[in-house]
């Protein structure tokens, strides 16, 4: 059974981002706590699939709360309000920024950027562009995929979304200009107020306040609240991608609160339904909101505000609290870094380990110069990275990691405990033994 189900999603649906004939899935039966299971082994979910699956599978009170949805109402278009409309926008309320009060919704998260790209050039026309860096992910539709900064660019060019200027990011593993933190005086995000001034009509600046599927790159401490005084400054408006940094990943509801910084608009998905149901949010402060109480909002589609959807976020925000999920991600988190730091004294083919939370990565290099494994271009052309090879090893060992051309992406669901991540890290111990061996003094 398991070979029939393989051949035929292999043969008539489409393996994403992958060259097709080396895509060889595994068939996934039943999910529960952090573990799926394929082909009758259990496998320990260490990257909550693609840094979405935030309360773990099988979470019996949004499933629920969907069930529910789906016996009273299972769809309506969006020009009706609703009653579970009325209760996710609540919930919204009690754990987004305070300056976000209006809410767009939406399937995923890179829909979210394109309505957030849409009503930034509409607010703040005739100013139409908007300012994105080099090593981000914000979606795969035209629009979003503009604003993406990574290899996956690459295959819509030139035909992605025009208005679109790239900065630098605040990688400081492998700075841009070469310099060193604190010495460069936070040279990465100071060049913003530059590109602003001499690009002219700049509406928006997106950013991941800390950059996801590119290496989990966390900013230095003054990055956020200095990008938030440039765009203040210039009459710009602060975006702030949060698909995959909101809702507790880091110990915070969104990655903001970290720094204490409040965007204009914040875009988010993934754990708003714990991934249960599709859902994208695109919220905006106060003062976009009113600014189409005279304008036309010029925007929308089939499944915005659709209720099964939005029957998921009350659920999923009442087990936050009822966890007290956000305390119990920061010592998780806490322990997950202790634990990956260790691996780093172990390894010499680890280059660098950052997180925050429960959203950490291990970057790999394969000699002294901290050459890394595998590349932007390698993926591009499909190439095979060593870094490829070990996430299959863990695969094969039971353990799933989401994976870079030369980093792992160490995410798990926010409900693990320690023995689960001492389960991991072992697996990681023994399997990165590889890489050491690929080392060159």
């Amino acid at each position: 059974m398991d070979e029939d189900v393989v051949k035929l999603v292999k043969e008539h649906t489409f393996g994403t981002w992958k060259v097709q004939k080396t895509w060889n899935p595994l068939n996934v039966d039943k999910a529960e706590g952090v573990y799926f299971y394929a082909n009758g082994k259990k496998i320990l979910d260490f990257s909550s699939q693609l840094v979405n699956v935030n309360l773990g599978y099988g979470n019996k009170e949004v499933i629920k709360s969907i069930e529910d949805q789906l016996e009273n109402l299972q769809y309506i278009s969006p020009a009706f309000a609703t009653e579970v409309r009325a209760r996710a926008v609540k919930s919204l309320l009690e754990v987004m920024p305070s300056n976000l009060t209006k809410f767009f919704f939406s399937t995923s998260g890179t829909e979210a950027n394109e309505a957030a790209i849409k009503i930034a050039r509409f607010y703040k026309s005739p100013s139409y562009k908007i300012l994105s860096r080099y090593r981000s992910y914000h979606g795969s539709t035209l629009g979003s995929l503009a604003l993406t900064g990574d290899y996956r660019r690459w295959y819509a060019e030139p035909n992605v979304a025009p208005g679109v200027v790239k900065i630098p990011e605040p990688y400081c593993y492998r700075c841009p200009f070469k310099l060193k933190y604190p010495e460069c005086n936070l040279a990465c995000v100071n060049y913003v107020d530059y590109v602003i001034k001499n690009e002219g009509n700049v509406a928006g600046v997106i950013v991941e306040p800390i950059t996801g599927t590119n290496g989990v790159i966390v900013p230095p401490k003054e990055y956020l609240p200095t990008l938030r005084k440039i765009t203040r400054e210039n009459d710009v408006l602060l975006i702030t991608d949060e698909v995959m940094t909101g809702w507790g990943r880091v110990g915070e509801w969104f990655a903001v609160n970290l720094w204490g910084v409040q965007p204009d608009i914040l875009t988010t998905a993934k754990g708003a339904s714990a991934s249960y149901v599709p859902i994208g949010i695109t919220a905006v402060s106060k003062e976009i909101a009113d600014f189409f109480e005279d304008k036309m909002f010029a925007h929308g589609h089939t499944f915005e505000a659709h209720p099964v959807s939005l029957s998921a976020i009350p659920a999923v925000i009442e087990e936050y609290k009822r966890m007290d999920l956000l305390a119990h991600v920061k010592a998780m988190g806490s322990y997950l870094g202790e634990r990956l730091k260790e691996l780093k004294e172990r390894h010499k083919s680890i280059g660098d380990v950052r997180g925050v939370g429960l959203f950490w990565a291990i970057e790999f290099v394969k000699d002294e110069k901290q050459t890394p494994f595998g590349t932007y271009e390698d993926k591009y052309e499909g190439r095979v990275t060593e870094v490829d090879i070990l996430a299959k090893k863990l695969l094969d060992e039971g353990v799933y990691v989401f994976n870079g051309p030369s980093w792992l992406v160490i995410s798990p669901p926010l409900i693990i405990k320690k023995e689960e991540i001492d389960e991991g890290i072992e697996k990681l111990d023994e399997k990165i033994k590889y890489l050491d061996e690929k080392f060159s003094s």
